[in-house]
């Protein structure tokens, strides 16, 4: 599996490096790592890596095309090697769990805006939130402050007034 890695790194111009490789294995093996997943698996298949390493070579292969990065809102960024088609997330609101759902129609962008705004729309980027199978199973109830909501609404009120104390941001909600 690694070689076929290797081969695909090169293929696209990447230097395959060890670190390299290590960090587009642990995605290919695991999608909607973040980049300390991906540092603790790396980290277990070639000994040292580096932080830094970790995100350079995120970047490199996000910039290459071979990765593809997501952030749902409150939450830290995630990779994947799902990237040769438009598809969506279905993310937990109580333990962060993300998977893949297939477009909701058709091919790209799959959703029509109301207006457009001028613009050639070639993609729409959907995350859909609620309650995972095993959150249910579990009887686990999403609250109106989850920790993932809260992230939502504080970010979204630091947005809005530049405040980004939790103290301070709290009694706007």
């Amino acid at each position: 599996m690694t070689t076929t890695l290797a081969d695909s790194l090169r293929q696209h111009g990447i230097h395959a490096t060890a670190q390299r490789v290590a960090v587009f294995a642990a995605v290919s093996s695991r999608p909607h790592l973040s980049a300390d997943d991906v540092l603790e698996i790396a980290r277990h298949e070639i000994g040292a890596i580096s932080r830094q390493a970790v995100y350079d070579a995120l970047g490199v292969l996000v910039a290459k095309g071979l990765l593809r990065r997501i952030q749902p809102v409150g939450s830290p960024a995630r990779y994947e090697d799902r990237v040769d088609d438009n598809h969506h997330h279905l993310i937990c609101r109580i333990c962060g769990d993300v998977v893949d759902v297939d477009c909701a129609v058709g091919s790209a962008p799959c959703l029509t805006a109301s207006d457009d705004g001028g613009y050639e729309i070639d993609e729409a980027d959907v995350a859909y939130w609620g309650r995972c199978p095993q959150c249910q199973a579990q009887g686990l109830e999403t609250t109106r402050l989850t920790p993932s909501t809260l992230r939502r609404r504080l970010a979204r009120v630091a947005s809005v007034t530049g405040v980004t104390g939790e103290r301070d941001a709290l009694p706007s909600l």
